[in-house]
């Protein structure tokens, strides 16, 4: 686990554009834009379900701890990480 976290890293480290130094928002920052997009859509698809197919009857899985708790949690945690890759500069 610990070769697969050091190669991401290290592709990470040199990802590079000739242009960087001239854009606002170096690849690095559209890298970590991906990440938090990818973070809001996971915590979006946990939020899914708990419904019913019958009117008559209520299902207490729309209460579950993944869509009250842990799904909410992702999406604010992921547009905070969206605004820590546009603020920050590589």
């Amino acid at each position: 686990m610990k070769k697969i976290f050091d190669s991401m890293r290290a592709r990470f480290d040199n990802a590079a554009d000739k242009n960087d130094a001239a854009m606002p928002l170096t690849m690095k920052n559209y890298i970590l834009l991906l990440a938090g997009f990818a973070v809001i859509v996971l915590g979006m698809a946990l939020m899914c379900g708990g419904g019913s197919d019958n009117p008559e009857e209520f299902n207490y899985a729309m209460f579950s701890w993944r869509r009250i708790t842990l799904a909410p949690i992702l999406v604010v945690g992921g547009f905070a990480f969206e605004i820590f890759a546009l603020m920050k500069r590589f």
